[in-house]
């Protein structure tokens, strides 16, 4: 599937990448506290501690910098910050290490289910096979529980915009197929060229592919909701749109009246796109306040 970003050759003078989960559909809420928090805890026999594992969850996936990161790097990371609360070792539960998925992390480069079933039926690997039920079910999940959920106001229209002079694509940690049935769902897969997920690569690496020596820097844009997003773009010398968490329409409506204009007016760079990142940046903290 990587094939088809490193193929792609350039229709436009400009390149857009657009993160899809928080930034374009407001689905981040839903999907991690009705799909993947609930299997978190089901699978990883975290019930005695509910409460705790919910609360890590959703600060790793939801309300931290780590928002946004591929699924199995959270897990990793919900699973660490678990097993240092006080209250967690007070209750004598043990939370599971996943030293094997730990080191499947550390050497695959696409973090996704179909390189997760290779690493299983060569291994036979439990870690591994846990994580791959997880995932597995939270796709499901996410099948039948994330439906009718619209893009944030003036996402259509800034596509618009950005497509008449842009190539875009979709560049997201999720999986390829959710995000064509969402795109599709909502009639604005047309305004992409590609949909990338997580089977093609981490966000570096699909930017990479569909852009290196093809643009120029100040051509280059990539639109966010997470840190992620940032280091992607800086990874790639490309330029960052942030859309804020929790404040996604006023995001959405800066972008349609005075972002756009200015990246293709390439005055965007400098001290505009500097003042975006600060206020980012203080959204999202590093430690959570318990």
């Amino acid at each position: 599937m990587a094939d088809h970003l490193a193929e792609m050759m350039p229709e436009k003078d400009f390149f857009v990448g657009i993160d899809s989960d928080g930034c374009v559909f407001d689905t981040m809420e839903i999907k991690h506290k009705e799909c993947f928090c609930p299997a978190f805890i089901r699978h990883f026999e975290l019930q005695a501690i509910s409460k705790y594992a919910r609360a890590v969850w959703e600060f790793v996936n939801l309300y931290s910098r780590t928002r946004g990161e591929n699924r199995f790097i959270a897990l990793l990371h919900s699973l660490d910050l678990l097993s240092g609360l006080k209250e967690v070792k007070g209750r004598g539960v043990n939370v599971p290490v996943m030293n094997g998925l730990r080191a499947w992390v550390k050497e695959e480069q696409r973090l996704g289910n179909p390189s997760l079933r290779i690493a299983v039926t060569r291994t036979g690997d439990r870690d591994l096979e846990k994580a791959l039920e997880w995932s597995k079910e939270v796709n499901e999940t996410i099948r039948k529980m994330v439906r009718n959920v619209p893009p944030f106001p003036l996402v259509r229209e800034s596509l618009t915009t950005l497509s008449l002079r842009a190539d875009c694509i979709v560049v997201s940690s999720t999986p390829v197929e959710a995000l064509r049935r969402e795109w599709e769902e909502h009639r604005i897969a047309s305004f992409v060229r590609l949909i990338g997920g997580q089977e093609m690569g981490n966000k570096g690496q699909q930017l990479r592919l569909a852009t290196k020596r093809r643009y120029p820097s100040n051509h280059l844009l990539m639109i966010g909701d997470a840190p992620g997003d940032m280091k992607a773009a800086r990874e790639n010398n490309a330029l960052f749109y942030p859309v804020i968490p929790g404040r996604e329409e006023a995001s959405w409506q800066r972008f349609h009246k005075e972002a756009a204009s200015r990246f293709f007016g390439e005055s965007y760079a400098g001290d505009y796109e500097q003042g975006l990142i600060r206020e980012f940046e203080t959204s999202l903290p590093d430690e959570p306040n318990w």
